[in-house]
């Protein structure tokens, strides 16, 4: 059975409607990303930022998984499929998907402010108080600018070998995450969907390249057609 690695972003998750990371004026739901993405921005203002993140908790709640995220999902009726993504929410899950690596953390987790190794299941708000069994208090388990991305050691393996590399919904611009696709073996078939392809130098480097320049819910079909054809 041959395996397809995607490699998904926020473009995927916004067409269920969750905004995506930033704005083009570099601002987050109103907030500079420094003072609610960052450990700086967390240890100056933590009810901010742990209030900020509760809202895209519970924004989570309101919405589903979108076509391609379903599509995706079906795939491993037909393929070993695993999903490598930069987004924090649970519509890969919620879509059926089972094999999936969160680059970035997850949204409905946490974790302690002293031990990275504690994280547990959290889908309620976070507020200052809220601590493991050792009295520390628990944040968002996110990664943010500035920290390790200790999921790329998990990743990095998965892209080495696979046979057909998807990226959906990211412009692979933001680095380690960009990097990635560079680790795919020379003949490996490289598909990249977006409504306004940008490529960096990984994709343009690249073999066996095919753009689809679509969104993800419209290119995904064409995407499904190619490599079950």
């Amino acid at each position: 059975m041959k395996k397809v690695v995607v490699l998904s972003g926020a473009g995927i998750s916004a067409e269920s409607g969750i905004n995506t990371f930033r704005d083009a004026d570099g601002l987050w739901e109103g907030h500079d990303v420094m003072e609610v993405a960052t450990p700086e921005g967390f240890e100056k203002n933590p009810e901010l930022v742990l209030e900020f993140y509760n809202q895209r908790r519970r924004q989570l709640k309101e919405v589903v998984p979108n076509h391609a995220h379903r599509i995706l999902a079906d795939l491993k009726e037909h393929f070993k499929v695993v999903i490598i993504t930069q987004n924090v929410d649970d519509l890969h899950e919620r879509a059926g998907s089972t094999n999936v690596i969160h680059l970035h953390g997850e949204l409905l987790k946490v974790r302690s402010v002293v031990d990275s190794g504690y994280v547990k299941k959290w889908t309620k708000d976070l507020i200052l108080g809220d601590k493991n069994e050792k009295g520390e208090q628990l944040r968002p388990h996110i990664v943010w600018f500035g920290e390790d991305v200790p999921k790329m050691m998990e990743a990095a393996p998965e892209v080495s070998s696979a046979d057909i590399v998807l990226v959906i919904g990211t412009s692979m611009q933001v680095y380690p995450a960009a990097g990635l696709v560079g680790l795919a073996p020379l003949d490996t078939d490289i598909y990249y969907i977006d409504p306004k392809p940008k490529l960096n130098f990984e994709l343009s480097t690249s073999n066996n390249l095919t753009i689809i320049e679509e969104t993800a819910t419209k290119g995904i079909d064409l995407f499904k057609e190619k490599i079950l054809s």
